[in-house]
């Protein structure tokens, strides 16, 4: 999961699953991170998707 600043829910749902297999945070963007600060989301799925196995 990723978890940016002033997000309260996202720690509230990774609790609740009590299944976090990846945690980031990070120090910009917000609630609306795909609008707040798109570069970072966009790489934090990126990495997440290369750290699957099978990736080549």
């Amino acid at each position: 999961m990723a978890n940016f600043p002033g997000d309260h829910a996202t720690r509230d749902l990774a609790r609740l699953s009590q299944v976090v297999t990846r945690w980031r945070e990070y120090d910009r963007g917000g609630h609306f991170a795909a609008l707040q600060a798109p570069e970072v989301l966009t790489a934090d799925i990126r990495e997440f998707f290369r750290s699957l196995p099978g990736r080549p």
